[in-house]
């Protein structure tokens, strides 16, 4: 029992070399593949992502079941990625040359196609996106960014001069209907109570 815990089924090296390779695999990888699959906009993309994690856990630890083996695997992994991202913190532009921009897909209110074309999102997802983050629809937008993490931000259209205008002057039309229907009610009850006058 102690044998399967604490012996490693493959060299340590190979081990550590194997965790580096998948790493940099999924970091490219998922750099090719654009942001949209880090923002699993739809089920295809969610199982990509399952299956990816998955497939690749073999490739890391290969025969070994042992937790010694684990342990390592994940060490590796997570002083990589604190290696990895450390050093695009204090390297700005290999970092955004790396990870990319952020796209914008909606500007001043206008669906831009051909971005939504080149990153696969189509204008069902963004307007699902867009209702996700309590928006009625993309009309309702004014901009949206892909980021670079593959979240979708969106800015809601703010009313412009005319629109507030109209909505003030609503409201006073419906102040003034609801004073003119109180005293046609006012007037009503007093006629109801004044006493009738005999017929001549």
């Amino acid at each position: 029992m102690s044998h399967d815990l604490f012996t490693f089924g493959i060299p340590l090296t190979e081990k550590v070399l194997r965790t580096i390779a998948v790493y940099l695999f999924l970091l490219v990888g998922l750099r090719l593949a654009g942001k949209r699959e880090l923002g699993q906009l739809n089920p295809f993309d969610l199982v990509v992502l399952l299956l990816l994690s998955n497939t690749l856990q073999n490739a890391i630890i290969g025969n070994d079941n042992s937790l010694s083996g684990g342990v390592v695997g994940a060490t590796t992994l997570l002083a990589l990625n604190w290696l990895v991202v450390r050093y695009l913190y204090t390297h700005p532009v290999v970092a955004r040359w790396f990870e990319g921009d952020a796209d914008v897909l909606v500007k001043d209110g206008e669906v831009q196609v051909q971005r939504l074309e080149r990153e696969l999102i189509t204008p069902a997802e963004l307007e699902a996106a867009a209702r996700r983050q309590g928006l009625d629809g993309l009309q309702h937008v004014e901009s949206c960014r892909l980021e670079i993490g593959g979240a979708l931000t969106f800015v809601p259209k703010l009313p412009n001069d005319e629109e507030i205008r109209h909505r003030a002057l609503m409201e006073r039309l419906e102040a003034v209907l609801e004073t003119q229907g109180a005293l046609s009610r006012r007037i009503d009850e007093l006629a109801a109570r004044a006493p009738s006058r005999p017929a001549p």
